[in-house]
């Protein structure tokens, strides 16, 4: 047994197919002056091929998983278009006199190169992406054939080097019961697109094989810890096998609590709204029973295309969403990009740390020019359903009261030009830094509501990245001075009757519930996938005994000791209402 980067939830047991690397060794291949016209002509449809390729792949991934997951193939036909790129491939051929496919094959390994030098693990997914492009322009070039499998295949598990999007897709997903790669990130657009398909996978195991896997070795893909097993005992298959049996009984319980309230056993609420980043999504939350949407991610209409999406485009997408949730509250979160959220089409300033720097409100702020388009789109579609708006990463005042300017500078345009639009419109407010936690009191008189964003809050207030794998540990939802920042938000805002939402992975984990009780949380905002789980723990969990606990809490000096105490409370509780008996 070994063990990788969890990447995609879930079991998967069967045989491994090993990819070969879709790559090649160029050798030297010069042309005459005279063969000029000739290699560009080859690039040239060479390209075309490629661009009508990712066009059929992108359509047929808008049918199946949805516009955030196609858009990667938007991102591969926006490389093509790059003339950066393309001008590096025939800068090569005309000055160096070198073959069509040499020149792409040095361009790829200049630009992969240079990205995979960068400390910035985005730049490093799109090195991937370029070698994916180039990959599939080689292909035509050398009139290779795409790699396929025998006629009697059965499911497998893949296990490749590093897997791109393009490889996914011309494998066939229902074929790929599993995945293994040698190296690669959660967060790259392969682990985005397996999560999509449900396909369970693990990632970067390369140094930890005790020997190659070979095609035809039985394995145990565990995408939830991260484990891979080769060749397992028969003890192991079975309890694998029973592991992932409970799995599916477990989704088939849950799904009969969709339509159930969000009530305790002692009559309190929280309603459990969706985090989306598309519209694709909002099936699965509906059909998990979602209160709403509490939080629409809008930073992925503009990523993975090649221009800033127009009023009418996002117009159209805020739309959509509205009238599907038929009256449930959308709150659509302004631009959130910056960060770890690039734009291809926009080259946002290189920063030494990023995170702190240009980005989200900031943006948005400085470029008022495209902010007040998307407000305009939101205004638009109020109309349309119950929607209100979420501006990010809040530090002042003064940071609202702009946007609330503009918001309604952009209303007043709407309405002199006859456009249908809200009067008033709910704004809200994430707190995710420790300044908007300090002055809550000043900013719950500016706002309507107020989403607590978990995984910024917490990795600012502890000063500690939580994708730093040498300090990741010390990212600890469950710290003190976290459990004081929320009572402190909690706290104003009720004196001020300013709604308190939670969003983040710790909205999601349902050791958390007793807190979200305890403080008198209004809504939770999570996947689609937790919902049911989340609502499950709420729904044996006492609101009262949590406020006593949540007293207890504040007490206690270390993470360990709130963690501990938090199980402690879910056994007592499971013990009290007969799920387990004590002992067992």
């Amino acid at each position: 047994m070994i063990q990788g980067l969890p990447a995609s939830d879930g079991i998967a047991i069967g045989k491994a197919f090993v990819l070969p690397n879709w790559e090649w060794e160029m050798p030297e291949q010069l042309i005459g002056v005279g063969d000029l016209a000739l290699e560009f002509e080859r690039l040239y449809e060479g390209v075309k091929r490629s661009k009508h390729e990712i066009h059929k792949l992108k359509t047929e991934m808008d049918e199946t998983v949805g516009a955030e997951e196609s858009g990667i193939f938007a991102a591969h036909l926006a490389i093509l278009d790059d003339p950066v790129f393309m001008n590096e491939i025939k800068g090569i051929i005309q000055r160096q006199y070198k073959a069509a496919e040499v020149a792409v094959k040095e361009a790829i390994d200049h630009f992969v190169t240079m990205f995979d030098l960068l400390d910035d693990e985005y730049m490093k997914e799109r090195a991937l992406d370029i070698k994916d492009v180039g990959n599939r322009l080689l292909k035509h070039l050398l009139g290779v054939p795409e790699i396929s499998l025998p006629l009697d295949a059965q499911p497998f598990i893949l296990v490749v080097r590093e897997l791109t999007p393009s490889q996914l897709i011309h494998l066939k997903p229902e074929m790929v019961l599993g995945i293994v790669t040698m190296v690669g990130s959660p967060t790259s657009h392969s682990a985005i697109m397996s999560r999509a398909f449900g396909i369970p996978l693990v990632m970067g195991v390369e140094g930890k094989l005790p020997a190659p896997i070979e095609t035809g070795d039985l394995l145990i893909v565990d995408g939830r810890s991260g484990y891979v097993h080769i060749n397992p005992s028969a003890e192991t298959v079975i309890r694998y096998s029973e592991l992932r049996q409970r799995e599916t009984e477990t989704r088939e319980r849950l799904q009969q609590l969709a339509l159930v309230p969000s009530v305790t056993p002692d009559g309190m609420t929280i309603e459990l709204a969706a985090n989306i980043s598309s519209i694709k999504e909002l099936d699965a939350a509906i059909g998990n029973g979602a209160h709403g949407v509490g939080l629409f991610r809008t930073e992925f209409l503009y990523m993975d295309r090649s221009r800033f999406p127009s009023e009418e485009e996002q117009f159209e997408v805020y739309r959509q969403a509205a009238e599907k949730l038929q009256g449930k509250p959308l709150t659509i979160r302004t631009l959130d990009i910056g960060g770890d959220k690039q734009l291809d089409y926009f080259d946002l300033p290189e920063e030494d740390n990023p995170f702190l720097g240009y980005r989200a409100i900031r943006f948005s702020l400085n470029r008022k020019d495209l902010f007040k388009v998307q407000l305009r789109a939101i205004l638009r579609a109020s109309v349309f359903g119950n929607v209100q708006l979420m501006y990010p990463l809040i530090a002042s005042v003064e940071e609202v009261r702009e946007a609330n300017a503009l918001l309604e500078e952009a209303r007043l345009e709407l309405v002199a030009e006859g456009v249908a639009c809200q009067e008033k419109i709910r704004t809200g407010i994430m707190i995710e830094v420790p300044a908007a936690v300090a002055i809550a009191e000043l900013l719950a008189e500016e706002v309507s509501f107020f989403s607590i964003g978990t995984n910024d809050l917490i990795q600012f207030t502890l000063a500690v990245d939580r994708m730093n794998e040498h300090i990741g540990h010390m990212y600890e939802p469950f710290h003190p001075a976290v459990l004081r920042m929320l009572k402190t938000v909690v706290a104003a805002a009720k004196r001020h009757g300013v709604q308190v939402n939670i969003c983040g992975e710790m909205a999601g984990d349902v050791r958390s519930m007793p807190i979200w009780l305890g403080l008198g949380i209004h809504e939770l905002s999570i996947s689609a996938q937790s919902i049911l789980s989340v609502k499950e723990t709420m729904l044996r969990t006492n609101a009262q005994e949590s406020r006593f606990l949540m007293d207890e809490l504040f007490a206690y000096r270390t993470a360990k000791e709130i963690r501990e105490r938090l199980e402690r409370f879910h056994a007592e509780e499971a013990i009290a209402q007969g799920h387990i008996r004590p002992g067992i």
